[in-house]
């Protein structure tokens, strides 16, 4: 189902640069001080539609109710066909000739709430998440930081989807509160490692695919087939301890390091939704095997741009610190779901597969603090009055994606987070 209908419009005002346009739609979880029962809903401008309400009403009719659950995976196991019928049906409800809501002052006092004034939740349940590398970029950054500057990258990386398996239970919603993390730091190679808290936190700001078609043990999923296995699209900041890190990876890689916490944003972006912003993707060179070979004229990245802004406590307003666009990843979504799977692991519906950093080319593209303030050597001016090598206690994390044409835009929604001091040891 393509997105790009500039004529559909709704009852509903939306401004014009609104993330959330009629072509958007997307889904997440929520709740309100009237009926603290978490549900399903969707938004539309400044609106969020009960689509419980709808489902209690008889105006959305799926092969069993699925709405009135603490996340979206009862709606996604329907799959696509369920989907597309949904989304089909919000469209009619919502635009601007169809008086069944519009024309009821009742029902929309029922199922139209504004998203001022409810409270997200994460919108799925995580079974399994992993994130991947796929960004040459920041690939390189980090290893001219740290190995050769005249050869980053290692062996392998152009010829696989470089990934670890993180950590799903620390997995929250934006505008949750992150607190920095302790662990053993070792500052020298003459000195012992000692537990402390965290001096260099960061950020990495990401793109993650929800999966919505799970696979067997022991199957494959073709490249061809891997974007039917996608429901949508979350913005994503993968918060790291860059110096535990540093101790730690090796020879297993990140691990506590990694695992404190991962922000979603709390809006899934249905992968339909994203169809019309597709685009052919960077020539890989050496040609992967031929299982992760796309055709020549596939469409298999996305035309998504993003921002990161950071605000101190000592800050009046937030500050656009980087800005880049995750047409620029090196390795395709279908690229990794296909890596993935060959040895036979399978996946599940509720599954996030995480892009890894994206950076683009030029310094305020750059999607770590890592990059940006190149480990510290060279801090970034926030202010006249303030600098940043990485977070500081009570920094505010902001970050956005979206994509654009002639007539609209679609956006993610903000994915925020505040840091807050450590533990005391």
């Amino acid at each position: 189902m393509n997105s790009r209908h500039p004529e559909l419009k709704s009852f509903i005002e939306v401004e014009q640069n609104s993330d959330f346009p009629i072509q958007n739609l997307p889904y997440g979880v929520f709740k309100c001080k009237n009926k603290p029962t978490p549900r399903v809903g969707v938004a539309i401008g400044s609106m969020l539609i009960d689509l419980d309400c709808l489902e209690s009403k008889g105006l959305l009719k799926l092969s069993q109710k699925v709405f009135h659950h603490s996340s979206l995976n009862e709606f996604i196991n329907l799959g696509k066909v369920e989907w597309d019928k949904t989304r089909q049906k919000l469209r009619e409800l919502l635009s601007f000739d169809c008086p069944i809501i519009r024309d009821k002052p009742v029902l929309k006092e029922q199922c139209l709430h504004k998203r001022s004034e409810v409270e997200m939740l994460l919108p799925i349940q995580v079974g399994d998440y992993t994130d991947f590398y796929s960004s040459i970029e920041h690939a390189s950054n980090v290893g001219s930081m740290f190995r050769d500057k005249n050869n980053p990258l290692l062996p392998n990386w152009k010829h696989l989807p470089v990934g670890y398996h993180g950590r799903a239970s620390s997995i929250v919603v934006s505008g949750s509160n992150i607190k920095r993390p302790v662990g053993q730091i070792k500052q020298s190679e003459q000195t012992p490692p000692h537990l402390q808290a965290c001096a260099k936190l960061d950020f990495e700001l990401e793109l993650a695919a929800v999966i919505g078609k799970k696979s067997k043990v022991g199957q494959t999923i073709k490249l061809e087939e891997a974007p039917s296995h996608v429901f949508g699209f979350v913005l994503m900041n993968d918060w790291s301890a860059r110096d535990i890190q540093k101790w730690e990876y090796v020879p297993l890689g990140p691990f506590v390091s990694k695992s404190f916490a991962t922000s979603v944003s709390p809006w899934v972006i249905p992968m339909s939704a994203l169809e019309p912003f597709k685009v052919k993707g960077p020539q890989q060179d050496p040609t992967p095997l031929k299982y992760l070979q796309h055709q020549e004229n596939d469409k298999a990245h996305f035309d998504i741009n993003l921002s990161i802004s950071l605000q101190g406590k000592e800050h009046e307003r937030s500050k656009k610190i980087s800005q880049t666009n995750s047409k620029s990843l090196y390795w395709s979504l279908a690229q990794q779901i296909t890596h993935h799977t060959i040895t036979g692991c399978n996946i599940n519906v509720g599954d996030l597969m995480a892009s890894g950093t994206i950076s683009g080319q030029e310094k305020n593209s750059y999607g770590s603090m890592l990059e940006l303030s190149w480990n510290g050597q060279k801090p970034i001016q926030i202010d006249e009055n303030n600098k940043r090598s990485f977070l500081e206690d009570y920094d505010q994390v902001i970050m956005n994606a979206w994509s654009e044409c002639e007539t609209y835009k679609l956006g993610f929604g903000e994915l925020t987070g505040q840091i807050l001091p450590a533990a005391e040891l």
